[in-house]
């Protein structure tokens, strides 16, 4: 069985130290070492990873986060690379589930924050999956946006979306959907099709789950 979640994060381990801490991602106010930071607490230290999900816990989450992006570079990027094999999230039975969207994700912002990116062209077997989790991506992200919305995947399939009203397309890769439904709707190659005040703000609406 093909590895994606592997091989998206060996990549950004790669590129992470190719670059170094201080290069940006496109998540505003975030370096690697921040990146870095960030997906070994999410890993490693579960208590600390409730935080990105809790607000009352959120300051607690950014402080264990700030002494673990306080390390070595070297070592935080060799976690990464090195996932422990009892995490809720990166054991063996859950890797590929949890994670291939993730590292893609994430590949992708210290990818798009350097000048001349482009998008890669991503196996058809990566196409397949994270077609699937657009889908579920496109139902919970867009479940309170005001218009009808079709989701639109060539060659993989489509979805409605959206609380009603005008309508509109959204179109794209699987890859460019996942994260212009993540948020980052300002390096994702996507159409948007629809009234143009429609599409400018799905393309500003804070989107994620």
């Amino acid at each position: 069985m093909t590895r994606y979640a592997r091989s998206e994060r060996e990549a950004l381990a790669d590129l992470m130290l190719s670059l170094g801490p201080d290069a940006p991602t496109i998540n505003e106010g975030w370096s690697v070492r921040d990146l870095a930071a960030h997906l070994i607490a999410r890993e490693r230290r579960p208590d600390a990873a409730v935080g990105i999900m809790l607000s009352p816990l959120r300051g607690y989450g950014e402080r264990v986060v700030a002494r673990i992006a306080a390390r070595p570079f070297a070592e935080l990027v060799g976690q990464v690379r090195r996932p422990p094999v009892w995490s809720p999230v990166s054991n063996p039975l859950t890797d590929e589930l949890v994670n291939t969207m993730e590292f893609y994700i994430h590949h992708e912002d210290v990818r798009r924050a350097r000048p001349g990116w482009r998008p890669r062209d991503l196996p058809a077997g990566l196409h397949a999956v994270l077609w699937r989790r657009a889908t579920l991506l496109g139902r919970l992200a867009l479940r309170r946006f005001p218009a009808d919305l079709l989701v639109q995947a060539p060659g993989h399939g489509e979805q409605s979306a959206g609380r009603g009203g005008q309508r509109a397309r959204l179109v794209g890769p699987p890859g460019e959907l996942v994260l212009f439904l993540t948020g980052r709707q300002r390096v994702a190659r996507v159409q948007v099709d629809g009234p143009a005040e429609l599409a400018e703000r799905l393309r500003s609406a804070k989107l994620g789950i």
